[in-house]
C-alpha cells in the first residue's frame, strides 16, 4: 500500500501512539506495590515507610462482615449478632457526610469519591494508643468485639496497617469521625501511679535493667510483621505527665513507631491541604493537654490526640512526643521549624515495685 507523503507523518503518529498505549496497558501486566503506599480515594500515595493494606497478604480488612479471629463457622453476621451484643451492624464504618451537598452525598455514599472532594472534607488526624499492645489484638477488639474501626493501626515494629480507604468514615473519635483520619498505635497506655500492673507485665526489665516489650503468651502469635522483633521504648524510663488533669505514667512508643508515624503524618499533611502540620497549642506554645472547647475543635484542622476530642479519653498519653513527630514531619515537608512547647511530661525513676491499686 502506497501512502501519500503528506499523510505519512499522521500515520506514523497514530501508529506510535497506539504502540505506546499498548505498552502502557498491556493485558496481564503485573504492577507490584512498592510496599509504602496508602490508599486514598482509590489512589496510591507513597509514605516512605512500610504499609500493609487490607488488600495485602497479612492485612486487616475492615470491610469484612465476619469476625476475623473467631472460628469460621461462628464468624458470620448471624452468629456475631447473637454472640456480641455491642455489634449492632455488619458494617463497622460509614460514609463521610459533613460539608457535602445532598447531591454530593448521593454521589459518594456508594463509594464515588474523587480526591478533590475528599481533600475538602478531611482536615484532622487523630492519634490514639490502643491499650491492646499489638495491632492483631487491636483489630480483634475493634472489629470482632466492639463493632468499631480505624483507618490505620501502627504495630510495635513500625508496620502500618491500613484497614479501609481513607474515603470511609471510621468509628474512632465520635464528633470528629466524619472529618478525620484515625490511627491506633500499639501501646499499653497510661495509668495513675500505683495502678500499673499491666505495664509491669508488658515491660519487664532486661539484664541491664531496661524495659523490653514482651507480649504475654496468652495472646498467642502476636502476628508482628518483623520476625523475632524485640521492641523497646524510645525512652527507657516511665514518663509522667498530666492529661485531662490526671497524673499518669506511661512507657514511650518504640523508635520504629516514631519513624513510621512521623512519615505518615507528613504524607497526610501533604495530601490534605486543610490539615495543618501542627498540634493544638496554648497561647505560650505548649501542647494543650485537655479536650478542646467545642467551638475550638470545630474550627481546628491539624494533628490532635483523642483527648483533644473527648473528655473521657487520655490517649495518646503523656509519653507521646509531639515535638518529635510534628518537627520531623515538618522537616520532611520543607516547612519552617516550630518552637517546641514546654515539657509537660518528665521522666521519673522506675516504679515497677509499686503494687497495683486495689
Amino acid at each position: 500500500m502506497k501512502i501519500h507523503p503528506r499523510w505519512s507523518l499522521s500515520v506514523l503518529l497514530v501508529a506510535t501512539i497506539g504502540l505506546v498505549a499498548g505498552c502502557l496497558h498491556r493485558p496481564r501486566t503485573f504492577l507490584p506495590r512498592q510496599g509504602d503506599e496508602i490508599i486514598i480515594a482509590g489512589q496510591l500515595f507513597h509514605t516512605g515507610t512500610r504499609v500493609v493494606t487490607w488488600l495485602d497478604a497479612g492485612g486487616y480488612d475492615g470491610y469484612r462482615v465476619e469476625r476475623r479471629f473467631s472460628p469460621w463457622a461462628d464468624s458470620n453476621w448471624e452468629k456475631t449478632r447473637e454472640a456480641v451484643k455491642d455489634i449492632r451492624s455488619p458494617n463497622r464504618y460509614g460514609p463521610r457526610s459533613d460539608g457535602l451537598t445532598p447531591e454530593e452525598f448521593e454521589r459518594v455514599r456508594g463509594g464515588g469519591w474523587d480526591l478533590p472532594l475528599l481533600q475538602r472534607s478531611v482536615d484532622q488526624f487523630v492519634i490514639h494508643y490502643d491499650v491492646a499492645g499489638v495491632s492483631k489484638q487491636c483489630f480483634k477488639i475493634l472489629h470482632d468485639l466492639r463493632g468499631l474501626s480505624v483507618h490505620f493501626m501502627l504495630d510495635i515494629d513500625g508496620t502500618i496497617y491500613q484497614t479501609v480507604d481513607l474515603k470511609e468514615r471510621t468509628w474512632h473519635a465520635t464528633t470528629s469521625n466524619t472529618r478525620s483520619i484515625g490511627i491506633e498505635i500499639a501501646n499499653m497506655g497510661a495509668y495513675p501511679p500505683g495502678a500499673h500492673k499491666t505495664l509491669d507485665e508488658w515491660y519487664p526489665k532486661d539484664q541491664d535493667g531496661k524495659p523490653v516489650i514482651r507480649v504475654p503468651e496468652r495472646y498467642g502469635d502476636p502476628m508482628i510483621y518483623t520476625k523475632n522483633f524485640t521492641g523497646r521504648p524510645a525512652r527507657p524510663e516511665l514518663i509522667a505527665g498530666e492529661v485531662q488533669g490526671t497524673h499518669l505514667l506511661q512507657y514511650d512508643l518504640t523508635p520504629e513507631q516514631y519513624t513510621a508515624v512521623t512519615k505518615l503524618t507528613a504524607a497526610l499533611c501533604k495530601v490534605f491541604p486543610k490539615m495543618n502540620c501542627d498540634y493544638p497549642r496554648e497561647a505560650d506554645g505548649r501542647l494543650v493537654m485537655k479536650k478542646l472547647p467545642d467551638e475550638t475543635l470545630k474550627a481546628y484542622g491539624g494533628v490532635l490526640g483523642h483527648f483533644h476530642v473527648q473528655t473521657n479519653k487520655i490517649d495518646p498519653g503523656p509519653a507521646f512526643d509531639w515535638d518529635r513527630v510534628i518537627g520531623g514531619a515538618r522537616r520532611m515537608l520543607g516547612l519552617p521549624e516550630l518552637k517546641p512547647g514546654a515539657q509537660d511530661a518528665k521522666p521519673v525513676p522506675p516504679v515497677t515495685a509499686v503494687p497495683a491499686a486495689p
